[in-house]
């Protein structure tokens, strides 16, 4: 049973310590409030999982504070009690929010077996939350790979993902690192609980402690109630800290300690909070030059080293372009509401498959966003790509190739590299860059 915070609000004091004691017996936490004001004070300043309130108070009716908690965003389900004879009233009250209502005098037994319900339903709606960041992290983020390199990291994540070990994720901006850790998590024992993404480089560093580590009623002004930090709201799954050369440098000692403890200190809190958390990072910066010069700990940069997947920039798998062309074009597609049907003309998609793209996966995914907005009748051309690629038509122009001539090169120096990587093995060469043997013998021939 899931063990549940009720707040009971009552004006009669001899009910409200009736119900509080059968409640508490079941192994829940108790909180009690006399009137709606208390209420509502309680509601802002605890979390609280389930309301169970009176329709009839001097103050405010139950009505009136389940109104006035969904104003102000607070989402806890309400049951509320009534009298057999304002029985209308209390679907009232479920029509301003409230989850259910019971007619007093209320057994216990009937209380209990609905309180049980709503922590299945609450239990219900945090699984449906997570398979729906699972399908739409699989559905929308991860494209098939054919470049040897690329083949390489899966084999990586493959064999990391089953463990429990901490993974360090390296490459350019815009190489997947996000996608990859991800994709860790997903095949990892922990997939059925949550996915933390923390981008480091984005919280304001005076918050970023109480971020990541929670905090304590009244540890600082403005904390008016107790707060999970991101670790917390991790524990059982994988935090995934993006960016990680930006932690500064007070932070990196306390990210030590959690990885060593495995527990952490809210901010203003006398105890440490134990932990179970996978930690997978992620930068584009050299940490290792960073402990040279002494603005990144050597002995978190060695904690969190254990297991490194180098991501290739997209100009080194440029095999995978075409692929990742399509793939684009269908997801962005579809958001746009053009379906599967948008085609790209054969000279666009060379300029695009022979483009260098700095910023890597992102900017390829940009581009073809931008294109779709500008494309007309389903159809990308060159004039809807952006002046950096069409700068390059300009260049291909004045090298006296043609771009196909140009494109046709690079597939052969393409090939040839696959053979010389898979030892001479012209069928492996084959299978690597998803052709047929006996294509690549004409792709060969034709040379």
């Amino acid at each position: 049973m899931r063990d549940l915070t009720v707040l009971i609000v009552d004006d009669e004091p001899a009910l409200r310590q009736i119900l509080g004691n059968a409640v508490g017996k079941a192994g829940y936490q108790v909180l009690l409030a006399e009137n709606g004001t208390k209420a509502l004070e309680t509601l802002a300043a605890e979390v609280v999982d389930v309301v169970l309130c009176d329709i009839r108070m001097p103050d405010m009716t139950g009505i009136d504070v389940v109104s006035k908690a969904r104003e102000q965003g607070i989402e806890t389900p309400f049951l509320v009690m009534t009298a057999f004879a304002s029985v209308n009233t209390a679907i009232e009250a479920m029509r301003v929010g409230a989850y259910d209502y019971m007619v007093k005098p209320i057994r216990n037994e009937d209380l209990l077996n609905r309180l049980a319900q709503i922590a299945d339903m609450i239990g219900l709606r945090s699984e449906n939350k997570t398979l729906r960041r699972l399908v739409m992290g699989i559905d929308s983020s991860h494209c098939g790979t054919r470049s040897p390199a690329m083949q390489r990291v899966e084999r990586l994540v493959g064999k990391v993902a089953v463990t429990d070990s901490t993974v360090l994720i390296t490459g350019e901006s815009g190489t997947g690192k996000g996608v990859t850790a991800r994709l860790i998590h997903q095949n990892s024992p922990r997939h059925d609980a949550a996915f933390i993404p923390v981008n480091c480089g984005a919280i304001p560093e005076n918050l970023i402690e109480s971020e990541f580590f929670g905090h304590a009623k009244g540890a600082f002004t403005g904390a008016s109630k107790d707060k999970k930090g991101l670790f917390q709201e991790a524990d059982g799954g994988t935090i995934f800290l993006d960016e990680i050369g930006e932690l500064p440098l007070g932070l990196q000692v306390k990210l030590l300690h959690v990885l060593e403890e495995k527990a952490v200190r809210p901010v203003g809190a006398e105890r440490t909070v134990s932990v179970d958390v996978r930690i997978i990072a992620a930068t584009n910066r050299d940490l290792a030059a960073m402990v040279e010069e002494g603005s990144f700990r050597e002995d978190l940069f060695f904690r969190l080293n254990i297991f490194n997947i180098e991501l290739p920039s997209l100009r080194e798998r440029r095999e995978d372009i075409p692929d990742l062309l399509r793939f684009f074009v269908r997801k962005e597609g579809r958001k746009m509401g053009l379906g599967d049907a948008v085609e790209v003309e054969p000279e666009a998609r060379d300029l695009i498959c022979h483009y260098d793209f700095p910023g890597n996966i992102r900017e390829l995914e940009n581009v073809v966003a931008r294109a779709l907005i500008l494309a007309e009748d389903n159809m990308i051309q060159t004039t809807d790509l952006p002046q950096q690629l069409l700068k390059l038509q300009t260049g291909v122009a004045r090298s006296g190739l043609t771009l196909r001539e140009q494109v046709r090169q690079f597939e052969i120096d393409a090939i040839r590299r696959a053979i010389d990587e898979c030892d001479g093995d012209r069928r492996q060469a084959a299978k690597v860059l998803g052709l047929g043997l006996s294509s690549l013998y004409r792709k060969l021939e034709d040379s």
